[in-house]
């Protein structure tokens, strides 16, 4: 009994320390500055996270990425002292009400396209790219949607 209870015991520990979760994206991308933090599943393969930096200025920005394709939408919400060029600004609200707005309805009519369209006077560096490599949120919610991409893996 015991020893079926211990064999259990080890296969469900060591499924969870291979198994990504969401909640493992979560870190310093830059020695102590930089990092992406608060990753979400929107669903339907699509994930979110935030971007932070916090050296001499603060910088807060959002990746949106279809897993399957590697598209994704990066846009700037809040910058402070990041350069002398730029006034300081900070829109982080009103750019999640847009998404909050496009994530409430149908997905067909939510395209990187009129989310950039409607961030447009809101957020900063409003880009889009296609990744070849998977992301973490993307390797944790939606491994099966990597295709070609190169697999993510946890470094250290």
């Amino acid at each position: 009994m015991h020893r079926i209870f211990l064999v259990l015991a080890l296969s469900a520990y060591g499924n969870a320390s291979f198994s990504l979760t969401l909640a493992d994206c979560t870190r310093t991308t830059h020695i102590s500055h930089g990092g992406q933090a608060d990753d979400v599943d929107l669903g339907e393969g699509r994930v979110m996270w935030r971007d932070w930096w916090s050296q001499e200025g603060t910088a807060t920005g959002f990746a949106l990425v279809e897993c399957g394709s590697g598209a994704v939408l990066r846009f700037r919400t809040q910058e402070e002292n990041m350069s002398v060029e730029r006034p300081a600004f900070d829109r982080t609200d009103d750019a999640l009400d847009v998404l909050d707005r496009h994530q409430s309805g149908a997905r067909v009519f939510a395209t990187f396209e009129r989310i950039a369209a409607d961030l447009k006077f809101i957020a900063r560096d409003i880009e889009q790219v296609t990744l070849t490599d998977e992301t973490c949120a993307c390797a944790a919610a939606y491994p099966a949607l990597r295709g070609d991409k190169t697999e993510f893996a946890l470094a250290g």
